[in-house]
């Protein structure tokens, strides 16, 4: 029976990590969008051809429900580039590169949502509660198995 313990720690831990760690599921996004220095832009069909300069790239492609950091897009592939347009500010749109060459329009629709720092979000909270939680656990499991061990000396 010395492997009781760990059958229940086992069992413990699997609970609290699928309570506190949900898996994501796939969003039926509004929009498609990327997001460029902390702004979402709007992917239209609009085609352009007056190209500047590149601006930057996708950095997390994700087609799941969440907030991601960094220029994220829930369309893009990681790598793609971002540029802006002859013209018009990239506080009014960008363009994106799409594989064919084609540049698409990308209008600015406002501040992202997601955090820049998605570890202190307020989902995480919950998360470091159950982590601190389940530490208590393990700690007093220890040290009852310890306590035991010793009245059996």
């Amino acid at each position: 029976m010395k492997y009781k313990p760990l059958f229940v720690f086992v069992l413990f831990f699997t609970a609290i990590t699928s309570f506190f760690m949900p898996s994501k599921s796939s969003a039926s996004w509004v929009n498609l969008f990327v997001v460029w220095d902390g702004y979402t832009y709007v992917v239209s069909d609009e085609n352009v051809t007056e190209i500047d300069k590149e601006i930057g790239h996708v950095t997390k492609y994700s087609d799941m429900e969440g907030t991601y950091s960094g220029n994220f897009s829930n369309i893009y592939k990681k790598g793609t580039k971002y540029y802006s347009i002859k013209g018009i500010s990239t506080d009014d749109a960008i363009a994106i590169k799409e594989k064919d060459g084609i540049y698409k329009k990308a209008t600015r629709e406002g501040e992202y949502a997601g955090n820049k720092n998605d570890f202190l979000k307020p989902g995480s909270f919950t998360i470091i509660i159950g982590i601190l939680f389940l530490l208590l656990v393990i700690a007093i499991g220890f040290y009852f198995v310890e306590k035991k061990g010793k009245k059996g000396k």
